[in-house]
């Protein structure tokens, strides 16, 4: 069963791209033009911000001219969706439910509701009539294991006498274990077993098919720097104008964008996730970049 709206894995772009038309983008808009002011205040800040940086040159500073530069940033998220089926098992008590004996469901056949979009989640459920009950493998269907501690003999030597039944300074019988040399199994309270740990004393395992399920938020992003002598890290982290944004259960190559740097990151980022998606997972939406005018300024001049 496919979830109306969402690509399962095997889907070609090719096929999602029939019949698509090409979307002409308006130049950007202007950018205010930045002031000799504004400047030495961003200045200021950003000394403001070092521990061992002096504001007294920045504030003298002379600042002959201000070259503002453009660029523009794409980011593609893709909300996918994968699933994997892995054989888990518990006790089995008068609770659970039996084998059906029907063919299980296949994994991307079982109704699960999605989260938030775009929120990366995890989560686990059964596959309805895969389980199988089976003798516990670790107790062989007894629903106890023999005690680790007195090996199966219900007692274990004596932490006193240590085994010698008197105790060595006094010479006298030791009290504690009553002059036998050992003494009762704490562990086991003497019957050289205890519970089973796997099948908690039900004998019985029910084992079947979990499901895993992960949403997972692929994003790539592009930054067209045009040459600018400016910190790439710094570059995600300027404000800007937005220029377009789309979002769809799928979107599609940006064209004829003013920046052909723009155009071409569109259509390798979409390559890219439909690469790694195509196979093990199902794309659920996606949103088309926002593409926008940022103005990192550039003072030249001292």
């Amino acid at each position: 069963m496919t979830t109306p709206g969402t690509c399962r894995p095997g889907c070609t772009w090719a096929e999602l791209l029939q019949g698509y038309k090409p979307v002409l983008f308006p130049l950007p808009p202007s950018v205010p033009p930045m002031t000799e002011a504004a400047a030495r205040q961003a200045l200021l800040r950003f000394v403001a911000s070092r521990c061992c940086y002096g504001s007294r040159a920045a504030g003298q500073l002379a600042i002959q001219c201000l070259r503002p530069l453009g660029m523009y940033r794409y980011r593609l998220e893709t909300f996918s969706e994968s699933r994997l089926s892995e054989w888990v098992f518990e006790p089995f008590t008068s609770k659970a439910d039996g084998p059906s004996g029907d063919t299980p469901l296949d994994p991307w056949d079982v109704e699960v509701g999605t989260p938030p979009l775009f929120q990366g989640q995890t989560r686990r459920c059964r596959v309805p009539r895969s389980a199988l009950v089976r003798d516990c493998h670790r107790c062989r269907g007894h629903g106890r294991s023999k005690c680790g501690v007195c090996h199966g003999a219900g007692r274990t030597r004596c932490v006193t006498c240590k085994g010698s039944r008197r105790r060595l300074k006094q010479q006298k019988r030791c009290q504690l274990c009553s002059g036998t040399g050992r003494k009762r199994c704490n562990t086991c309270s003497g019957r050289g077993s205890k519970t089973c740990v796997t099948c908690q004393g039900e004998k019985k395992l029910q084992h079947f098919k979990q499901l895993v399920i992960t949403w997972k938020n692929n994003v790539f992003e592009f930054v067209s720097e045009q040459h600018l002598n400016f910190p790439g890290e710094l570059l995600s982290k300027v404000s800007g104008a937005n220029v377009f944004k789309d979002e769809n259960v799928v979107v599609y190559p940006i064209i004829n964008f003013p920046d052909p740097e723009i155009s071409l990151a569109s259509q390798r980022a979409i390559a890219e996730h439909s690469a790694a998606l195509a196979t093990s997972s199902r794309i659920l939406r996606q949103v088309r970049g926002e593409p926008k005018a940022e103005p990192p300024l550039h003072p030249a001049g001292s």
